[in-house]
């Protein structure tokens, strides 16, 4: 295996009483490219941010290799304090990086760089953010949901990007396309600790289901194993006094080890009662207009939405206004 560039080893951190990572780890290595996954609140975020140098974990050793450069892109933003784009984005230079970078990375993104940050929507300010994280070119990005608030055609000019770029990737999205076509290994992050996979995030949803079915498994073996050892005590032949004692405590031992044990989550199976649909039309408008500062954003639209329908709305992010 290659040395690592950033080695997370052992990571804990409580939250709320209890911990929220767990003997965490995360190994990137020269021109690496994963993705980091697990269910919503697990603590994706958080280790990236540890990661980044931002917290501090509770317990555990955060290696990053000497000289090594790491940038991160947070979820919100934060562009305060810069008079436009193009001075956010340079801020994040360092001496020896391409100046001219910053400019070409805003113009690819939409921007012109004399956007004033305080007037940005969304898609512009997470647009000014990538910008800033990729124009020094950095050995590791570390993108907290590169793509929200970003169009099609930005989604699809950042996936060429980070192919062309040298940076390793450490990814969190919700996008599956985006995670499919860059990453070429997984960590799954569940219950506080990690697990990895050398294989892109096509193979995850199989590989995971087969860690769930052996620990299902398992935790049904052991189930079997401590009413046997009930039974012993209750109906059992009286053998030697230190036999016995051996075998109480390991039952004990068994039966904190299951009650202490962190199942895997959305495991609850519900079920509710069908009632009768109140009506196959849902949505239906004819001739809707909006405008916005005096700037027309719908004219003349109309549409029927029926029960069931799958709608999706495309189209480009509108530019900013000068100011």
């Amino acid at each position: 295996m290659a040395p690592p560039l950033l080695h997370l080893r052992n990571i804990r951190l409580d939250h709320g009483g209890r911990p929220l990572l767990d003997g965490a780890e995360l190994f990137v290595a020269l021109g690496e490219r994963l993705c980091l996954v697990g269910r919503n609140g697990s603590g994706k975020s958080t280790l990236l941010k540890i990661a980044a140098g931002i917290i501090e974990a509770d317990k555990g050793e955060v290696f990053v290799h000497p000289g090594a450069t790491v940038r991160y892109l947070p979820q919100e933003p934060d562009l305060s304090g810069f008079s436009t784009t193009l001075a956010f984005v340079e801020a994040g230079l360092a001496p020896g990086d391409d100046p001219h970078r910053a400019r070409y990375l805003l113009e690819h993104l939409g921007l012109t760089g004399e956007e004033d940050p305080a007037n940005l929507s969304g898609g512009e300010a997470r647009r000014a953010a990538l910008a800033r994280v990729l124009a020094p070119e950095p050995d590791i990005l570390l993108l907290d949901e590169p793509t929200n608030h970003l169009d099609l055609p930005a989604i699809e000019w950042l996936e060429d990007e980070l192919k062309r770029g040298r940076s390793a990737l450490v990814l969190i999205s919700h996008d599956r396309r985006f995670l499919e076509n860059l990453s070429r290994a997984v960590v799954w992050l569940d219950r506080g600790i990690t697990r990895r996979l050398d294989r892109g995030f096509a193979a995850f949803e199989g590989w995971r289901d087969d860690v769930l079915a052996r620990e299902e498994e398992e935790r049904h073996k052991l189930d079997r194993k401590i009413v046997m050892e009930e039974d012993w005590l209750r109906y059992g032949v009286t053998a030697r006094r230190k036999r016995n004692e051996r075998r109480l405590r390991l039952l004990n031992e068994m039966r904190q080890s299951r009650r202490s044990e962190r199942r895997a989550e959305g495991t609850v199976k519900m079920a509710a009662s069908e009632s009768e649909a109140s009506g196959k039309l849902v949505i239906e408008a004819v001739g809707v207009m909006k405008s916005y500062d005096g700037r027309p954003i719908v004219a003349g639209f109309s549409t029927r939405i029926q029960r069931g329908d799958r709608v999706g709305i495309v189209g480009p992010t509108a530019p900013a206004r000068r100011r």
